[in-house]
């Protein structure tokens, strides 16, 4: 693969397109195309397709999407549902009429079914139903799976998806109102700390089981996907190690160093009672984690304290 190579990264000022940005760029590609939303609104088919016809890149990887934690998929389903696919259907169908060569669709754990067999496999995939508190982001996400994976079989395209597990890191989310689990907890044991070690509550029984990736890991993992050839249309990114809630928050409040007490809302759902992906597919192909859970964990709050702490404002 030529480090000329033309490549879009859709949401590359994202959490997730930003940390791919800076691993290409260090690996010395050249030619790297990103666009904010405000320059192209992906759900606007004929902006997509205008975009495409001027820049033609070669390569695709799509990692823009609409995200967000329990409380913002329970509060705007039809959005999570709605402009994800819009943005992923503009996207696979342009760089297939405009003969992308490859592919790289982003998903989430979130698509395999609620009870299914632990850890995930790639064949669990529409085998069950779903985690009700965010089905509509799985719905669009699977959706994007399969359209890739059509594609694949129908044209014989370099089309595929990564599913990643929970993620983390550089650029993350510390909105309470719309983040996921880790960013939400290192906010809230900052304040915490600041406010005398003030008790903190955290939602549900801390009784879940989780799996975290630091998102240069996802970052690396698509870089090896782009310069070796891969078999599968779908391929699950993580660990391969999960831990409880409960315990999750035991390490982040000692990297912070609160010193309260931690309460657990029981009123508040769980979701999902584990989530463990089997990542023996891409590990075989070649590519394992790096990035131990507790290191990555301080480099992401000590990105909080120098880049977030100025916006949050202490009540």
């Amino acid at each position: 693969m030529k480090k000329n190579t033309k490549i879009y990264i859709a949401g590359h000022n994202g959490m997730v397109g930003s940390s791919i940005w800076r691993k290409l760029l260090n690996e010395g590609f050249t030619n790297l195309i990103g666009k904010s939303s405000n320059d192209l609104d992906l759900r606007n088919q004929s902006e997509v397709n205008s975009f495409f016809e001027t820049e033609k890149p070669e390569i695709v990887i799509d990692a823009a999407a609409r995200v967000g934690g329990i409380l913002a998929n329970n509060d705007f389903p039809y959005q999570f549902l709605m402009e994800n696919l819009q943005i992923q259907n503009n996207l696979i169908d342009t760089a297939h009429k405009y003969e992308v060569k490859k592919f790289i669709f982003l998903g989430s754990s979130c698509i395999y079914p609620k009870f299914a067999p632990q850890p995930l496999k790639e064949e669990y995939l529409l085998t069950d139903s779903l985690e009700p508190t965010n089905e509509w982001y799985a719905i669009a996400k699977i959706a994007g799976v399969k359209a890739c994976e059509a594609i694949r079989k129908q044209y014989g395209k370099e089309y595929f998806s990564l599913m990643p597990t929970n993620l983390y890191g550089t650029s993350d989310n510390f909105d309470l109102s719309t983040s996921h689990v880790l960013p939400a907890m290192i906010r809230k044991f900052h304040e915490a700390k600041i406010d005398n070690h003030a008790d903190v509550t955290l939602w549900g029984s801390g009784s879940p089981m989780r799996e975290f990736l630091h998102v240069d890991d996802l970052a690396d993992a698509v870089y090896f996907t782009l310069i070796n050839n891969l078999t599968d249309n779908l391929y699950n990114i993580g660990t391969g190690d999960d831990l409880t809630i409960k315990n999750l928050a035991l390490i982040i409040q000692q990297i912070i160093g609160h010193k309260g007490k931690i309460l657990w809302d029981s009123s508040k759902p769980d979701g999902t009672p584990r989530k463990l992906m089997d990542v023996s597919k891409i590990n075989n192909a070649g590519w394992k984690a790096k990035i131990d859970l507790k290191n990555g964990i301080e480099s992401t709050y000590n990105w909080f304290i120098n880049n977030k702490i100025k916006e949050i404002k202490i009540n």
